[in-house]
């Protein structure tokens, strides 16, 4: 699953610095997450660095319309790093 910013994005820049992917963006008013990009951080950390940042609850959720398991995941990673 892709995760996805919410409204409740304050444009704190805490996000897009961490994600090793670089899925985040600023879109037209918040950050935004690109869900061909995001991994959820499986291959590189235990858990989203940008949900462990974000200084906003629930601001950073999984996105119901990208929704991927794990080994998904891990595929896209792999597919990224250039690994495959």
């Amino acid at each position: 699953m892709a995760l996805l910013i919410t409204e409740k994005c304050i444009n704190c820049d805490m996000c897009d610095p961490e994600c090793p992917n670089e899925a985040i963006t600023f879109g037209a008013e918040i950050y935004e997450i690109d869900p061909d990009k995001c991994t959820e951080c499986v291959g590189h950390y235990e858990k989203p660095t940008c949900q462990s940042v974000c200084p906003i609850n629930n601001c950073i959720i999984i996105d119901p319309d990208n929704q991927e398991a794990n080994d998904e995941l891990l595929e896209k990673f792999v597919k990224l790093q250039g690994l495959a």
